[in-house]
């Protein structure tokens, strides 16, 4: 199983990157997410920059957000910079399109949209919004076309495991393990967490800067999927509840979702400090370091051929080695 990494696309997230190449991680996945991060390409464009190795790509983009076009001639000029290290995620949208008040992008559109953009890749003319178009970049501005990407497609349910196997290279998986992860032959999955030293305790400092917004996800996803009542059957959820709350209905996606990935919001922190902590191990990749090799070794024998490890906290260069330490034991 590759080891690979991603990031809650930041200022800073070209160096990580460099960092986890040194270190020796098999990929690099980037965060979509407009709301509260920098531009995904720009961000990967300056990675490629500083990388020779390491593969790169988003993961996953929201087609919402950009013009079929858009994403092709990104994706045509990221191949460019790092040739044969690029492949591209595309999801419905959790982050990329709840914080900002919207539900998630319908499997139909998705549909659409991907065989959009690979016929662009390809150098075809495409139909789109009633226009007809295609890649018209002279020599010296994009690469020949065909222009070759391998594509991963998030999906949970039926439909998106049928967009995934027509028009996919593999599955890019989070949350939760869907049950048809084993029909594909690669299989990224997401995860959050920490290696926790063997006396540490799922409350300590070190544990909430490193693993709670991983954590705070179990509490974002419940809410956005299942409902108050969803959260309010969570540890802490009622503290979490009573504090998103006394925020206005119209603008409740906010509360919810600041920090997102990134660090505990007041919410969160309501949750953690009322006793959340305690399903820590259980949400998150989070635990000692044979926890951690049992926990991948599941992934393993349920198809997982790619774990993508996010690191959070104020040291991730120390969060990178730990896990690719327990990783690799």
């Amino acid at each position: 199983m590759d080891v690979s990494c991603a990031f809650p696309t930041a200022l800073d997230s070209p160096d990580n990157i460099a960092l986890a190449e040194r270190l020796g991680y098999h990929r690099a996945w980037v965060y979509d997410t407009p709301q509260q991060s920098p531009d995904v390409w720009m961000t990967l464009a300056l990675a490629a920059e500083r990388t020779e190795r390491i593969g790169l790509g988003p993961g996953v983009l929201v087609p919402s957000l950009r013009h079929p076009m858009v994403n092709a001639a990104a994706t045509a000029t990221l191949t460019a910079l790092a040739p044969g290290r690029v492949a591209v995620a595309f999801g419905t949208g959790f982050t990329g399109r709840r914080a900002m008040g919207y539900g998630a992008i319908r499997w139909s559109f998705m549909d659409s949209y991907i065989r959009a953009y690979r016929s662009l890749l390809r150098g075809e003319t495409i139909n789109w919004e009633g226009a007809e178009m295609r890649m018209l970049h002279p020599d010296g501005h994009a690469p020949d076309r065909p222009i070759e990407v391998p594509i991963l497609i998030s999906a949970l349910g039926p439909k998106g495991n049928k967009v995934a196997n027509e028009l996919g290279d593999g599955l890019f998986a989070t949350l939760q393990p869907p049950e048809f992860m084993p029909e594909y032959s690669w299989v990224a999955y997401l995860e959050w967490g920490s290696v926790l030293d063997e006396t540490e305790q799922n409350d300590s400092e070190h544990a909430r800067l490193a693993a709670g917004p991983g954590w705070a996800l179990s509490l974002h996803g419940a809410y956005e999927f299942g409902g108050a009542e969803a959260v309010r059957a969570l540890p802490g959820g009622a503290e979490w509840l009573a504090s998103v709350e006394t925020t206005p209905p119209a603008q409740r996606h906010l509360a919810v979702h600041s920090g997102h990935c990134v660090e505990l919001n007041p919410a969160d922190r309501a949750a953690w400090d009322a006793g959340g902590s305690s399903t820590l191990r259980d949400v998150t990749l989070t635990g000692t370091r044979e926890q951690i090799r049992d926990r991948l070794d599941n992934y393993r024998s349920l198809g997982v051929t790619e774990v993508v490890f996010q690191p959070c906290g104020p040291d991730i260069q120390r969060e990178l080695e730990r896990f690719l330490e327990a990783s690799s034991s």
